[in-house]
């Protein structure tokens, strides 16, 4: 063999062996190689929200465990549908990712029939932790008209269809559903006012802008200062943090199961492989004192895995398609 016909071959099986590498890479990069770049983190919602400091608890987390800084970026508007909306259309790489509650993937795109996607557009990774809502009332309100349990505020509603203001985060929220769900059972009529965080919500609860709310675990503090009254909790189970506040189906009103989460979701068609990394990477919180505590602060601090996570959506997405229905509440 001549040694021009040597040096030919030699080329050809260098080209392959090129060839075959580049063919590997990007499932190199699927299993071992990532992620090699930052991750950018997504919450629909306002820097300081409830969602954005669990968000920022998770990406610390996740920089540690990960190698890699976590990014959170803020697109917020529309009670989540912006952000959540550029996550649905963003690359399936694990490059990016979604700290989001349970109102923009489970309940927003059905009542925003227009929205740019659905709860099949996501890959649920791990949910970080639930909580009920809840019930606050003014106390100069409450005490004016005799209301301190959700029966007696029932009974002025009655009395007084419509002048009763209740808030939340926005239409479609999920403390507004809770608020229609509990006009339902106790068939009241009562005046929705939406704001644009839960936070001015809240404030609005306490100047006497509003008469009630359901409110998240941030008002705990408010409620020790006496800022606020609570009534009842929309768990099925009371909270250890409020244990002489009845849940509202003690009060009466059954069935009545309201409880938010916050999650931790990728696009939808993201490697499972990358998914898995994530929620083992999520795990850490678990041990970490800090986090955990930081968290616990927010709501129970849950981590279940993507299966279960998945299997909580669906049930979610049909459970509160049915109040939307009955409710017939839509924002188009």
């Amino acid at each position: 063999m001549s040694k021009a016909t040597k040096a030919g071959k030699g080329m050809v099986v260098a080209s392959l062996l090129a060839l075959a590498g580049t063919m590997a890479a990007p499932a190199m990069a699927q299993n071992g190689g990532w992620p090699g770049k930052p991750i950018r983190m997504i919450v629909p919602f306002p820097a300081g929200s409830f969602t954005d400091t669990v968000a920022r608890v998770v990406s610390e987390r996740l920089t540690k465990s990960l190698g890699q800084p976590v990014v959170v970026e803020n697109k917020a508007g529309a009670n989540g549908l912006i952000g959540a909306t550029e996550v649905a259309r963003a690359a399936p790489d694990g490059y990016t990712v979604m700290v989001t509650n349970s109102s923009s993937v489970t309940i927003n795109p059905q009542v925003y029939k227009k929205g740019g996607y659905k709860p099949r557009d996501f890959a649920p990774v791990t949910l970080i932790l639930e909580a009920p809502f809840i019930l606050v009332t003014n106390p100069d309100w409450s005490q004016k008209h005799a209301v301190n349990t959700v029966q007696e505020l029932s009974r002025y509603a009655s009395q007084q269809p419509g002048k009763v203001s209740y808030g939340s985060a926005g239409p479609g929220n999920i403390a507004h559903l809770s608020f229609a769900m509990l006009n339902n059972r106790a068939k009241i009529q009562t005046t929705h006012i939406p704001y644009k965080s839960a936070a001015q919500a809240q404030m609005a609860v306490i100047s006497g802008e509003l008469d009630t709310a359901f409110d998240t675990w941030s008002a705990l503090p408010q409620i020790k200062a006496g800022k606020l009254k609570p009534i009842a909790v929309s768990g099925t189970k009371r909270m250890a943090q409020l244990p002489d506040v009845p849940t509202v189906e003690e009060a009466g009103y059954k069935p009545f199961d309201s409880t938010f989460w916050i999650g931790l979701l990728a696009p939808a068609g993201t490697p499972p492989q990358i998914v898995q990394k994530l929620h083992a990477a999520t795990q850490g919180i678990v041990d970490d004192d800090k986090a955990r505590a930081a968290l616990g602060q927010q709501g129970e601090v849950v981590m279940i895995d993507p299966a279960r996570f998945a299997k909580r959506v669906e049930q979610e997405e049909a459970s509160w398609g049915a109040v939307i229905q009955r409710e017939g509440i839509t924002l188009d």
